[in-house]
């Protein structure tokens, strides 16, 4: 159940029009990296947490809530920024604020050629926010990752929250007002934010690596193939230790012969048999964990998805 609150969670303010600035705002209204994305992203996987994590549903929903709010700071920041333009569509007279940054057929051209990734949004939404990016693309289902696997969710949100914030970084740079910076800001940090809890509800998860259930195939887990030509470069994702197994890295510098050598690498190296056989144990153990931590937590008998006596408990 929602229940809105006319009020913003930001005091969004705007000092003059901008639909210049107000088409690049899209991006995160309707866009891939934008706020409704991560709405209903969160939104969605928090389904599959609700029995068998249901403080990372209660995590989710309330992330998933939070951005919903942010949709609406951002769709107000954009009709602020269109100030004039849905009355002055309705009234040719040029007695809206508007007219100042449209005065001309020259600086109508200009407003559109600096808005041309998206010229279609004045003409289409008479001065409103649509459900699109900056390019006028429709908001696309597509944009939303939700595997089932909290921890793979979990990462593709700290991902997402991370790809957002670098959008409203760049937005800080095409705009002048301090108002609207002051509210990209405030949005920007609380993606800091999200990206925190995220990985804390990440690190909770043990194990959380490898993602899913099954474990890595020990004869190709820790081979780095130098595939490409020239100098080489070396670090710590090739050399040394692996960051979370702590195998040692096999550099391939040369992966044709290697493979070649190899029989397309089915020659399998002394006493890697005692450590598949262990991979496979591993598999079918956790298999089983994974299997009963959520077929426990699912109700017998009638399911309910809510419980209204206040104490967390089903009624009888």
């Amino acid at each position: 159940m929602f229940h809105h609150s006319k009020d913003l969670q930001f005091n969004a303010r705007v000092s003059k029009p901008d639909p210049r600035f107000a088409t690049l705002l899209l991006e995160q209204f309707g866009g891939e990296n934008g706020e409704l994305a991560a709405a209903m992203q969160y939104f969605s996987q928090a389904f599959a947490a609700k029995q068998p994590f249901p403080d990372k549903y209660d995590l989710l929903m309330d992330i998933a809530t939070e951005e919903f709010s942010h949709l609406e700071i951002v769709g107000a920041t954009i009709q602020m920024l269109l100030k004039g333009v849905n009355g002055e569509l309705k009234d040719a007279a040029d007695q809206s604020e508007i007219m100042g940054v449209l005065d001309g057929k020259a600086a109508k051209e200009n407003i559109i050629h600096q808005a041309m990734s998206n010229p279609q949004f004045g003409v289409l939404s008479g001065g409103g926010p649509r459900l699109t990016n900056s390019q006028g693309v429709p908001w696309c289902a597509s944009y939303i990752h939700s595997n089932g696997d909290l921890t793979v969710d979990l990462r593709s949100n700290i991902a997402s929250e991370s790809r957002a914030k670098l959008v409203y970084e760049y937005l800080m740079q095409f705009t002048d007002d301090p108002y609207v910076k002051d509210t990209l800001s405030f949005l920007m940090t609380r993606e800091v934010a999200h990206f925190e809890m995220f990985q804390a509800a990440l690190a909770t998860i043990e194990p959380n690596y490898p993602p899913g259930v099954l474990q890595a195939d020990p004869r190709f887990t820790n081979q780095y193939f130098n595939l490409s030509q020239g100098e080489s470069a070396r670090g710590p994702w090739n050399e040394g230790n692996m960051p979370i197994t702590g195998k040692s890295w096999d550099y391939i510098a040369e992966p044709l012969a290697h493979v070649k050598e190899t029989q397309g690498l089915q020659d399998r190296e002394k006493g890697i048999e005692k450590e598949m056989k262990l991979t496979e144990k591993m598999n079918k153990e956790l298999s089983k964990i994974k299997s009963a931590e959520i077929t426990s937590a699912e109700p017998k008998g009638v399911a309910q998805w809510s419980n209204y006596d206040g104490n967390g408990q089903e009624k009888s």
